[in-house]
């Protein structure tokens, strides 16, 4: 589980991001048109409502839907569903009698998962020439691309400033005496950050060898980590930076856009927190959608994935969901350009390997961290 070039490949993205024009309309593509699906017909019928079956962080202005909706005449009713992993298995679950026509939010963690179970149908969209290829983790072209994120350290830099102490620059920081008590992460067991924050320790330290990532694991529970259940949970009561103060722990796991969201948020003229940028310390998180393969509008449907993965959609991802866009021709704004700062050389993993040995890493990390 090797830390891959990835990093080089999404630094090219982001800048080629950074440089693109202002967001403009999307022009609708005519969906099938580079389709290896099953033809459709050449038009939905007047007055199609799709059903987009999303996570709860899903946010997107009323505006660039209503766009959609005037383009197409297709309108669209979002249906929030949990967290990503509850998101899935309702969906799962309901495969026979679709709650939706389009998924959003599946990540990579879940990939193998999603697919395995047969939810969704391939859709070989034309958008899919803007996106780079490291990040179109599915050859089936079932669940495409949308955006990624990274999920790192973030620390308070202020409070490392009053205490005469470095801030860490790599999670090996945390298991040293100084660092002790200062540290706050979430469950993987119940946590998307806290399971991509597992497996940047798996891919650092590995299962084998003279110190393994139990190993590692163990060296931080000694060293007085927080573990809570969930981000909201660790960010907004135990971080410094986001209660305000009132929580004791100046180290999170978090994501590296979480200080252009502070300065976002809060009005700041800079972030009160930084994140652990340098390689090997973060994990990819990539985010995809797809045409549910059921779904009675499956033409209807295509047209939607096709303006998600246009500019007027993807530009108004990093202020609404703090992430990073898909599409390389997509503007990220000048707040990302400048607070934003993607990550290098991140731990990446292939999905079935996630997926087959996800389960048991959990268990292992639970017996030593929570037993």
């Amino acid at each position: 589980m090797p830390i891959t070039r990835l990093g080089f490949w999404l630094s090219v993205l982001f800048l080629c991001a950074a440089c693109a024009a202002p967001p403009v309309p999307a022009t609708p593509v005519p969906a099938g048109s580079a389709s290896n699906g099953p033809a459709t017909p050449s038009a939905p019928p007047p007055g199609t409502t799709l059903t987009l079956v999303t996570h709860d962080s899903f946010d997107i202005s009323k505006e660039v839907l209503s766009a959609f909706t005037e383009q197409t005449g297709i309108a669209v009713q979002v249906l929030k569903s949990g967290d990503a992993g509850e998101m899935l298995n309702t969906m799962l679950l309901s495969k026979e009698n679709p709650l939706g026509d389009v998924v959003y939010g599946v990540d990579n963690t879940f990939l193998s998962r999603a697919l395995d179970g047969g939810l969704f149908a391939p859709y070989q969209s034309p958008l899919l020439a803007n996106i780079p290829d490291e990040l179109e983790l599915d050859p089936s072209h079932r669940l495409l691309p949308v955006d990624f994120g990274f999920v790192t350290l973030n620390y308070d830099s202020k409070w490392f400033q009053e205490h005469n102490l470095p801030p860490p620059s790599s999670i090996e920081d945390l298991v040293k005496p100084e660092y002790k008590g200062l540290t706050v992460v979430q469950n993987p067991a119940t946590s998307s950050p806290g399971l991509a924050f597992l497996l940047v320790t798996i891919g650092r330290f590995g299962e084998t060898g003279d110190r393994t990532y139990l190993d590692y694991w163990k060296d931080l529970v000694a060293n007085d980590v927080l573990v809570t259940d969930g981000w909201s949970e660790s960010y907004y009561n135990a971080f410094t930076v986001g209660s305000g103060g009132r929580g004791e722990r100046p180290i999170a796991v978090s994501y590296a856009t979480s200080p252009a969201a502070e300065v976002f948020f809060n009005n700041l003229k800079e972030p009160p927190s930084g994140s652990v940028n340098s390689p090997g310390n973060s994990f990819l998180q990539v985010e995809f959608a797809g045409v549910v393969a059921k779904s009675p509008h499956q033409q209807a449907a295509r047209q939607l994935i096709d303006f998600m993965l246009g500019k007027a959609f993807q530009s108004g991802i990093p202020l609404h969901m703090f992430v990073y866009p898909a599409n390389s021709k997509a503007d990220v704004g000048d707040l990302f350009r400048q607070w934003a700062q993607a990550p290098a050389q991140p731990v990446t993993m292939p999905p079935d390997e996630i997926a087959a040995q996800r389960e048991r890493w959990i268990d292992a990390w639970t017996k030593v961290v929570l037993r």
